[in-house]
């Protein structure tokens, strides 16, 4: 008998990590992704494993075209069937204003966090399509529905991103399909380690959310409970996008 299994993208760290983990928990077998920590990845896995779960570590570039066929042909060959969950969590950013903003920072973020989700969706979706059950959850971003100067390719990139989530979701929902888009604000990760806590006043919450509030929420979206949810966008920012 195949068992459940879901694809977390950057998954050995964070967000990604914290949204593996909860869907263990749930019963999912998880494929953990990663580019080049190794280490941090098998750590992820040995926290299921030791919780009762099931989990392997991928590492893949998702920028590699690829990279899709390699991810989805592992987790297919380990677990036995298709890959019925999919999140696309991995990111980067880039951030320059726009006049200084050069073609390479553009083109990066672009192919890591629109070019990439799309093509791992592309291979997602058939299988799922055959077993008429399947979910899709896009880790987009608060700048994808406001403004948020030196940041424009990668608002590009996770505006573009929610745009795909609802464009694809209507296209699948008579299957038993759902692609859905989580949108995190101000989240504690090691993306945001640097950056001062001044600017937390701009949230109406004050405060910083954690990679767990944002895996809850990816969670019950791939949950059974969520099958009438398709196209939306969740925003996970304590009232930033309000």
């Amino acid at each position: 008998m195949p068992e459940r299994s879901a694809l977390v993208t950057g998954a050995s760290r964070g967000i990604g990590a914290a949204i593996a983990r909860a869907l263990a928990r749930d019963g999912w077998a998880v494929g953990v992704n990663y580019r080049s920590d190794r280490e941090a990845a098998e750590r992820v896995v040995s926290e299921i494993v030791d919780g009762g779960g099931r989990a392997t570590a991928l590492a893949a570039d998702v920028t590699d075209p690829a990279a899709p066929d390699e991810l989805f042909g592992a987790m297919e060959s380990e677990y036995g069937g298709p890959v019925l969950a999919l999140v696309n969590n991995a990111g980067i950013s880039r951030d320059d204003l726009t006049p200084t903003l050069g073609d390479e920072e553009w083109s990066a973020v672009i192919e890591t966090d629109l070019n990439a989700p799309f093509r791992m969706t592309r291979r997602a979706l058939v299988p799922m399509m055959r077993a008429r059950h399947g979910r899709i959850v896009n880790i987009s971003s608060v700048v994808g529905l406001r403004s948020n100067p030196g940041q424009s390719n990668y608002a590009a990139a996770k505006a573009g991103l929610i745009a795909l989530t609802k464009t694809a979701a209507v296209e699948v929902a008579r299957r038993g399909v759902t692609i859905n888009a989580v949108a995190p604000g101000w989240i504690d990760t090691d993306m945001t380690a640097e950056v001062s806590d001044e600017r937390l006043v701009a949230v109406p919450a004050r405060r910083a959310g954690s990679p767990e509030e944002v895996a809850a929420c990816v969670r019950f979206l791939i949950s059974d409970e969520a099958s009438y949810v398709t196209g939306a966008v969740l925003s996970v920012d304590g009232g930033l996008a309000a």
